[in-house]
């Protein structure tokens, strides 16, 4: 069995990701991805989910895994279930599914189009996730930036001390006047024979290094261009001030762009589903007709 030594799998991961930026996988990255995917739900409104099935199953497996198969079970009815894609036709699409769920009569390996159907959200099988990936990485390396400045923004200065003594001393001093003390009385000892401190202070200048709030626009900035490729209409954030009625128009026919291939790709296979199993499922986009998809400011959304 060939084994992979760090290099390749680097190399290998650099074609999707920068191997040194680290910010996948970890807490802050999954609080943004689940945002986004929030996000790309509420985009879509559907209609006619039968009772007996679990939307927010539907709607997950669908926007997640960017299909679902929707089969009939001797058990539980006509059901939405999560699948994997095997066989393929002479246009190397694929022929069947295999669904493996315990509660099910063993492995389900139904053919599409005879046995099941198939309600995939891109023409080419693929999800929404790495853009939720993508984006989510971008606000969590802002979002740690942003905390990382806050933190430096509260170190004013560092002293500098011949001793432990002396270094101790300034320690109370500093938790006296954190305390709110109206004064605070120093030991003779920090100073010397002459009067000279015994210590040196190193100063930060704080407004010069404080761009928290520069910080902030960059992550309006990058969840407007998540909102302009899942379909929400929005104003270009970069130029706000000066936006006109033009760039507006502009910015919601990007919007749409996208978008409007999921939408129709998702209803040729709802619309498959509802003639196999005499199902009234549909789907359209949320914000479609409402006073022309004016553009909305992301920063509320």
């Amino acid at each position: 069995m060939k084994t992979f030594d760090y290099d390749f799998i680097n190399r290998y991961n650099a074609h999707i990701k920068p191997s040194t930026v680290h910010s996948q996988d970890n807490a802050t990255s999954w609080y943004f991805r689940r945002y986004l995917i929030q996000k790309i739900l509420s985009v879509f409104e559907f209609e006619g989910i039968p009772e007996t099935w679990s939307a927010d199953y539907f709607l997950y497996t669908l926007f997640v895994w960017g299909f679902v198969a929707v089969v009939e079970t001797d058990k539980f009815g006509v059901i939405p279930q999560h699948c994997s894609l095997f066989g393929y036709d002479v246009f190397y699409r694929p022929t069947n599914v295999t669904i493996a769920n315990p509660l099910l009569r063993g492995i389900l390996q139904p053919q599409i189009g005879v046995d099941c159907e198939l309600i995939k959200m891109q023409p080419d099988y693929g999800s929404c996730w790495d853009i939720v990936s993508y984006y989510g990485d971008l606000l969590a390396l802002a979002s740690e930036s942003l905390a990382v400045n806050i933190v430096n923004s509260k170190l004013a200065y560092v002293f500098a001390c011949d001793n432990k003594t002396v270094a101790e001393s300034f320690k109370k001093m500093y938790d006296k006047l954190n305390e709110g003390n109206p004064a605070v009385f120093a030991d003779s000892k920090l100073f010397d024979e002459s009067g000279e401190p015994l210590w040196t202070t190193f100063q930060n200048n704080l407004k010069q290094n404080y761009v928290a709030g520069d910080m902030l626009d960059d992550m309006l900035k990058i969840d407007a261009r998540f909102c302009t490729e899942i379909g929400i209409p929005n104003v270009n954030l970069a130029k706000a001030s000066g936006v006109t009625d033009n760039e507006v128009e502009a910015n919601n026919i990007d919007t749409k762009s996208k978008v409007s291939l999921w939408l129709e790709t998702m209803k040729d296979g709802i619309e498959k589903v509802n003639n196999m199993f005499d199902l009234n499922l549909s789907v359209k986009l949320r914000f479609e007709g409402s006073e022309n998809n004016v553009a909305v400011d992301t920063r509320n959304i």
